[in-house]
């Protein structure tokens, strides 16, 4: 006989429910959730994230809408910050260059920052021998090349070739919307920045690995049997999660400052498309910032605003996840 006390759906298995341990990712959400520096900077990166993403549907105008007639207005009912020398409304541009760095960011992210750095860290610390020395080796080459100058370098010189390549594919498939919707500059820059962004997460992964692969529970599904992409990502990966949301909470600012950077020197994300970098350049100039101040310090403080927000997002991850700065 069942004892209705310990019955699945009864007020004592409900209470059990209850005293249950957390998993370990509610207890760092919940830890998250208690420093208020925190919970602030996760606002402000959500209330940009989510301008750039409804930007096609929220912004006042198109970010190539033009006015001739109405060049360097003042902030009015019509257009909240002004416009530029073109006459295009100066918050829809910001918007839209928000919308830029939202597409950039998360594709980076998720490529240089988790795909390539956890799949190729769990492989060289658990294979070892030779893919472990041609994963190095190749790390090794990319870290030490000067990073700003080549990326500079890749991208002013494989554009044009990439834009042939996308020109080719919609002649292929009848369809022209990829060079116009900006498809072949964010493709080109967020290649070059996860191509020379995974080396020092993928180290840090290796060495992690390199400790656990002797432990028991490997030991113990290696004489189960277990296949190698199991023990990789069934075993190992739950327990480099820890250093992979530590490096990309505090890789975001970077990728982002990377991308704005790129565009200031005229080889990242390409006009008509706006992108931070191209609002500060165009704001940039003495005659443009006695006049018309707003159309430099309103990207660059949406800009600062941002990087300090991941900054402080990622201290805070930090302080939260690594165990010596609880």
């Amino acid at each position: 006989m069942i004892d209705a006390t310990y019955a699945p759906g009864s007020p004592a298995s409900a209470e059990e429910a209850a005293r249950a341990p957390a998993s370990p990712f509610l207890r760092a959400l919940r830890r998250l959730l208690r420093k208020r520096i925190a919970v602030i900077c996760l606002a402000l990166i959500a209330l940009f994230y989510c301008a750039g993403i409804i930007a096609p549907l929220a912004a006042p105008y198109g970010y190539a809408e033009q006015n001739l007639d109405a060049s360097f207005e003042g902030p009015s009912w019509a257009h909240p910050l002004g416009t530029d020398r073109n006459g295009r409304d100066v918050l829809s541009r910001n918007m839209f260059a928000m919308r830029t760095t939202v597409v950039v960011t998360i594709a980076t992210v998720a490529a240089g920052g988790i795909v390539l750095p956890v799949t190729l860290g769990l492989l060289a610390g658990y294979a070892g021998g030779a893919v472990d020395w041609v994963i190095n080796r190749a790390g090794e080459i990319l870290a030490s090349l000067p990073g700003l100058p080549m990326l500079v370098l890749i991208s002013a010189t494989m554009r044009p070739r990439f834009n042939g390549w996308v020109g080719d594919v919609e002649d292929w498939v009848g369809w022209h919307g990829l060079t116009s919707s900006g498809f072949a500059d964010y493709f080109l820059i967020f290649s070059v920045l996860s191509l020379f962004g995974w080396v020092g997460g993928m180290r840090l992964i290796r060495a992690q690995v390199l400790t656990l692969r002797g432990s028991q529970y490997v030991l113990a599904a290696e004489a189960a049997g277990a296949s190698t992409p199991r023990i990789l990502f069934r075993h190992l990966l739950p327990n480099v999660l820890p250093l992979v949301v530590v490096g990309v909470s505090a890789s975001l600012g970077a990728v982002a400052g990377s991308e704005i950077g790129l565009t200031f020197l005229g080889v990242g994300i390409q006009p008509p498309h706006p992108s931070f970098g191209a609002l500060i350049s165009d704001g940039a100039s003495r005659i443009v910032l006695q006049n018309h101040p707003a159309l430099l310090l309103v990207p660059a403080a949406i800009v600062s605003s941002l990087i300090f927000a991941f900054n402080l997002l990622g201290d805070s991850i930090t302080d939260i996840i690594t165990p010596g700065a609880r």
